[in-house]
């Protein structure tokens, strides 16, 4: 009779452990959920901001043409992407098309001064800052599920019902330092001094 009432008791206990780390793995993936939400919140308000970026660059800039269509492309890119992994790489060409079209205004003084252009490069930073946070916390509650859904025996729960491994949203942070531009096609400044030689050309003879 004791030995029927360990089994009834074992039994009970390993249902209650299923429903629990069952229901705990819909919570964290519920958060996931939710956490992403939050992520293309962000990336949309991105969206958003760049399309007056580009107009108000063109009314300076216009024959800047490679370097705000790349913008463009980059947008439409991200906008159409699927997945975290995909998004990530989307996100990793908006970020340098964007640094792209900010170092343009060292070229454009008037561009530089331009109101709308400051508030706009202020929104796309601040907006920045918040989806590397909100980033932030969907990596960290996804290693979380992911440790969970590996960890035995919740293992054999996630095996059972299908929790797959879901993916981290990483961005290349090669992408977030100086960007080379060439100016190129700015005017030179005239400094006053005389002449550089030509390269090839013997130096000056010094003067008397």
């Amino acid at each position: 009779m004791i030995f029927v009432w360990i089994i009834v008791i074992l039994v009970v206990l390993a249902i209650l452990y299923a429903v629990v780390t069952y229901n705990g793995l819909v919570s964290m993936r519920n958060r996931i959920e939710n956490a992403w939400a939050q992520i293309d919140v962000q990336l949309k308000r991105r969206y958003d901001l760049i399309p007056n970026l580009v107009e108000t660059v063109k009314g300076y800039a216009s024959h800047e043409r490679g370097t705000l269509e790349a913008v463009v492309q980059a947008r439409n890119m991200a906008m159409s992407a699927q997945g975290p992994e995909e998004q990530a790489a989307a996100e990793n060409m908006i970020t340098g098309a964007l640094k792209s079209v900010f170092a343009l205004s060292e070229a454009y003084p008037d561009l530089k001064a331009n109101e709308n252009f400051l508030n706009l490069q202020e929104e796309l930073t601040g907006t920045e800052g918040r989806i590397a946070y909100a980033r932030q916390f969907y990596n960290d509650t996804v290693y979380s599920y992911n440790t969970k859904i590996q960890s035995v025996p919740a293992n054999l729960i996630a095996n059972q019902f299908n929790f797959d491994e879901r993916e981290y949203f990483e961005v290349d942070e090669g992408s977030r330092g100086n960007v080379a531009v060439d100016f190129g096609t700015a005017p030179a400044v005239d400094l006053g001094g005389p002449p550089a030689a030509p390269p090839g050309a013997p130096p000056a003879p010094p003067t008397a």
